[in-house]
């Protein structure tokens, strides 16, 4: 008999033991073995839960016992998940994780300690909760040079975009509503900001591509500057707004990595992807465009990716499952401002006349934007592709005609 151990009792933890117990004889007939819950950590007590005898606040009891196999680790940011994690594999257990900041931040370490204590460490609720993603990446598309990966990566973002595309909401409005509903946290920042996808993405990257790389290294940018305005002017354009977290290799071996909210076409398959969904594009040689949708955060979808992690890890308990990469390195991440992209510029202006011959002359051909009742003394356009070094410099350039408001990526 294999026994677990889950470390964390908040929603996504009281999910796992929920599914285990719920699902118990499938999954033991899944896994190939008997297998029981032993240990819950948490510093609380649930002295009414009809499991309160497997709670424990000592981490060395799970640490110290033999019979404990595999552990679940649902606690959340660094410490003590980093220290818990790296010990737990040194001693000769596998671990598994929903904690994306931790394996956004250590996972090169983590996964190269695993390997050499022939245990797992395994991560598929790290991103997108219930969607399958990581086991996708590494094991079906294996035989694909990926080229690119590209999605929307967080469930609240993405609730507020919807809110303000839909329903004309503000940006203070969609958020308020997001968090009565539990979509978002008393302090938003990891959402709104854009680290939430951050993470994510780097995670994405670092097992598509083969090295670390790290959330420091990618240009992250959240959606707290979007105003309605900027969706109407999208909208004109036959585009909706979008925080998109993407990586792509690039010839050299380097790859280009950002997250920022994006004017994506309404021909995009991402573009339809509302509310709490999350969607990720990845981009093989062999396959093309390959999808994965669904509800990316949430108590059961994402104990279910815990649980089935904690199933691979009981049937491979003799033949490890090794999903790793190598450390990164300063120079694998390029420069964001070298990258080819076309802008969409919002700014204000004195002469819209004006400002329109001088922004000809300076980019030469741009598309114009503006729809009915669109402020006056503000001018949007979408430029031609150019690096983003360049186009930046161009329209500093114009400084003395126009004023910036909003400068975002385009993506058709």
């Amino acid at each position: 008999m294999q026994k677990f151990a889950v470390m964390g009792h908040g929603v996504v933890g009281s999910g796992v033991v929920e599914l285990f117990y719920k699902n118990k004889d499938s999954i033991i007939t899944r896994s190939g073995d008997e297998m029981d819950l032993k240990y819950i950590l948490d510093i609380r007590d649930f002295p009414n839960l009809e499991y309160c005898d497997k709670f424990t606040k000592d981490f060395e009891q799970i640490l110290n016992d033999p019979e404990v196999t595999v552990v679940a680790e649902v606690m959340g940011g660094l410490n003590p998940a980093y220290d818990y994690t790296k010990r737990l594999l040194l001693a000769g257990k596998s671990v598994v994780t929903s904690n994306k900041e931790l394996v956004a931040a250590k996972g090169a370490e983590l996964l190269g300690i695993a390997k050499e204590k022939n245990v797992s460490y395994l991560y598929e609720a790290s991103v997108g909760g219930g969607i399958p993603i990581i086991r996708p990446i590494s094991q079906c598309l294996a035989a694909n040079d990926i080229n690119e990966i590209l999605g929307i990566l967080n469930g609240t973002t993405n609730f507020i975009m919807t809110k303000m595309i839909r329903e004309g909401m503000s940006f203070d409005d969609a958020l308020s509503l997001a968090q009565s509903l539990g979509y978002a946290e008393r302090n938003p920042s990891a959402d709104v900001d854009g680290h939430d996808a951050c993470r994510k993405i780097c995670i994405l990257a670092s097992l598509a591509f083969g090295k670390h790389v790290y959330p420091a290294q990618v240009h992250t940018e959240g959606i707290t500057k979007i105003t309605g305005e900027d969706v109407a002017y999208a909208g004109a354009f036959d585009s909706v707004i979008k925080l998109i977290g993407r990586v792509k290799k690039q010839d050299d071996g380097t790859i280009q990595c950002s997250v920022g909210p994006v004017v994506l076409s309404k021909d995009s398959q991402l573009s339809s992807v509302d509310d709490v969904f999350n969607a990720i594009m990845v981009r093989g040689d062999a396959t093309g465009d390959v999808m994965f949708y669904g509800k990316g955060a949430g108590k059961l979808p994402t104990a279910s990716a815990v649980m089935a992690d904690i199933i691979d890890c009981v049937k491979h308990i003799d033949g490890r499952k090794f999903v790793k990469w190598e450390e990164g390195s300063n120079e694998y991440v390029a420069d964001y401002l070298e990258d080819t992209v076309s802008l969409y510029v919002r700014a204000k202006t004195a002469n819209n006349e004006e400002a329109q011959k001088a922004i000809d002359g300076a980019f030469g051909k741009v598309k114009y934007v503006t729809f009915e009742g669109a402020p006056a003394h503000e001018i949007v356009f979408i430029t031609e592709e150019g690096t983003e070094k360049d186009l930046r410099a161009t329209i500093k350039s114009l400084s003395s005609i126009i004023e910036p408001i909003n400068i975002l990526r385009v993506c058709e």
